[in-house]
């Protein structure tokens, strides 16, 4: 498949008539990971956005059946499935994870950790709108350092951790960012994870309107300019060690990305500039990884 070129085939299987808010950002990752895996998937998920966007069953936003599980045991409830579904012979079912920040870099990461290490056969995607959006918009590991939320109104004194170096670091078969700017990549990544076995995981960026402090009609735009500013750059890295950039860095600098967003109106130049040194650092970082490939 090739990356710049792979042509986007969604089943029937996200509906109209959810309960996303206006220019949700998530609402349409949903569609694409959704669409892209089937009608032959189970999809764990967790209490977030993503559940109310799902609804409850039998009046579902999905063609598939969901399994509404608990914040921390989502990756080890998929993990059971795929085993009872082996155990009948049922290999051609795929079972995925749709899970927010809270229930990945924080709440679940221990069951998603042990499933990681023992290579348990999913698919888990983390729709990151970097905070517990669905409760108030309070920090999690996700939320950028600086930014303003609800549980730290004058900035995160802490930076946000890089859940994709922390999964590629467990050697997973294939780990991946992806975000809505860039459609054809994010279903073709979800399509790859598909047809592949074991861990299989990707964080997608999906910007939060009301927590983020957008237009409704904003959140590809800022996705995009997260992936041309560097603090989201699309790569992925398979076993762990193989890494491809996808797109990255233009050079644009990142307050066109803050000037965006009523979270990050409060800082000041030296702040934005401890920024810009910190997104520039983590991208030259995962250019030495591409450029700096393990021996055969």
């Amino acid at each position: 498949m090739n990356a710049r070129n792979f042509a986007i085939d969604e089943a029937d299987v996200f509906l109209s008539g959810h309960h996303a808010c206006a220019g949700c950002g998530e609402a349409l990752a949903v569609r694409y990971v959704i669409n892209t895996m089937g009608p032959r998937t189970i999809a764990v998920v967790p209490p977030s956005c993503i559940a109310i966007i799902a609804g409850l069953q039998p009046n579902s936003s999905m063609r598939v059946p969901i399994v509404h599980g608990t914040l921390e045991s989502s990756a080890a409830a998929a993990a059971g499935i795929k085993r009872a579904l082996m155990s009948q012979g049922k290999d051609d079912v795929n079972v995925l994870v749709m899970a927010g920040d809270g229930g990945t870099y924080d709440i679940g990461f221990q069951a998603l950790s042990g499933a990681a290490e023992r290579n348990e056969d999913m698919v888990y995607v983390c729709m990151d709108n970097e905070g517990y959006m669905n409760t108030g918009a309070q920090k999690s590991g996700s939320t950028p350092h600086l930014a303003s939320t609800a549980s730290t109104p004058g900035g995160k004194l802490t930076a946000k951790k890089n859940i994709a170096e922390i999964m590629a670091a467990h050697r997973v078969p294939y780990t991946a960012t992806a975000t809505v700017a860039f459609p054809d990549d994010l279903a073709r990544k979800v399509a790859k994870a598909r047809d592949m076995k074991g861990m299989r995981f990707i964080v997608v960026l999906t910007p939060c309107i009301d927590g983020w402090g957008l237009p409704d009609n904003a959140a590809v735009a800022v996705s995009r300019l997260a992936v041309e500013t560097g603090l989201f750059p699309l790569y992925e890295v398979e076993d762990g060690v193989r890494y491809t950039i996808n797109h990255g860095s233009t050079g644009v600098p990142v307050e066109r990305y803050f000037e965006l967003q009523k979270r990050f109106r409060h800082l000041d130049s030296a702040q934005i500039a401890v920024l810009q040194a910190g997104a520039d650092e983590n991208w030259a970082l995962l250019q030495s990884k591409v450029a700096c490939p393990p021996p055969d």
